[in-house]
């Protein structure tokens, strides 16, 4: 017979999912939890002693149902998830996950956005506003953000990077009315509630997946235009310069991870305090190795050095994200011991 849990809160439901999942896994979730929602979770974990077998699966099964009907209504809409569940999960069952996901999720404005090629998602806004492109821009994954920001007229790269940074607050009938204009089904669905999105961690997180030449030119477009945003944004960022944030500790594991053709190409165009602090902590077998590849491949394209550079600085925030390294960024307040 199955366990009823319908009586157990959100929270302690979440608790024994995480359990369930194990810490590896679970670790990953709290990644992407605020603060708050960590602290309530790990009291609720701490004080949860053991769990029946039987109420783990019932969990477990209810957190399957649930993803599964939100990757429905994402494809198609609610009446599309509907059918799908009906056949997987019988009609009761299906009604009764809808109705949870209606009443307690949303779906993510501009889903359909998502699912569309760059190239074509360009040709389908690059005419709209800027306000408008940034606004749809922001709810999108960054890599697909930041190859229709890369496509557009350089005059309008910085402009939209801006209006993502500094905005706040949209009205989810702003949302409807653009939703409605791409002609998008899911407009009934976004929450009433005023929705945050986008700010400097949005656009940071576009920046660090655009080429180094767009990447650029919007950073200099900004620091000419609003120069504490650009700072704001420069402090998040991380680019092959930075590497000079690093400890040589931290330095010498990158390189471990970094290919001696890729090194040298990257190398090619880096100024002396970064090469400096590169070869500091080669052997010197190795650093005379790079340097004498770095002579004997002549002239170097641009684009390749700049695509060797953004290899190592992708190693380094990988590194940085599984706590192998930890960079500085001068705010002050990371203390290591």
């Amino acid at each position: 017979m199955a366990v009823n849990i319908s009586d157990i809160g959100g929270v302690q439901k979440a608790a024994i999912l995480l359990i369930a999942l194990g810490p590896e896994r679970s670790s990953q979730v709290f990644k992407h939890l605020k603060d708050d929602e960590i602290e309530q979770l790990t009291l609720e974990i701490a004080n949860t002693k053991s769990i029946p077998s039987d109420m783990k699966d019932a969990v477990l099964d209810e957190f399957y149902e649930v993803c599964l009907a939100q990757q429905y209504i994402s494809e198609g809409g609610i009446g599309y998830a509907k059918e799908l569940l009906d056949k997987a999960l019988g009609e009761e069952r299906a009604k009764t996950v809808i109705g949870k996901l209606t009443a307690s999720l949303q779906v993510r404005p501009f889903e359909f956005v998502r699912k569309a090629d760059p190239g074509q998602l360009l040709n389908f806004i690059q005419d709209e506003h800027p306000q408008t492109i940034a606004l749809i821009l922001s709810y999108l994954p960054s890599s697909q953000a930041a190859a229709v920001v890369s496509a557009l007229a350089p005059e309008k790269q910085s402009d939209v990077a801006m209006r993502i940074a500094t905005m706040d607050r949209t009205s989810p009938d702003v949302i409807k009315e653009v939703e409605k204009v791409l002609e998008k089904k899911l407009a009934s669905l976004v929450n009433q509630d005023y929705t945050i999105i986008g700010g400097v961690d949005s656009i940071v997180s576009i920046l660090n997946s655009v080429d180094r030449s767009t990447q650029k030119h919007i950073m200099e477009e900004l620091e000419v235009e609003n120069p504490e945003l650009a700072d704001q944004i420069r402090k998040k960022m991380f680019v092959f310069e930075d590497i000079l944030l690093l400890d040589n500790r931290s330095i010498q594991t990158v390189l471990r991870e970094v290919d001696n053709n890729e090194l040298a190409t990257a190398l090619k165009n880096a100024n002396e305090d970064v090469q400096k602090a590169i070869f500091d902590n080669l052997s010197s077998r190795l650093a005379a190795m790079i340097k004498d590849d770095m002579e004997f491949m002549g002239p170097v394209r641009l684009k390749d050095v700049e695509e060797a550079q953004q290899k190592i600085v992708n190693i380094i925030r990988k590194l940085e994200d599984s706590g192998e390294i930890v960079i500085s960024r001068g705010g002050g307040d990371e203390i290591i011991v």
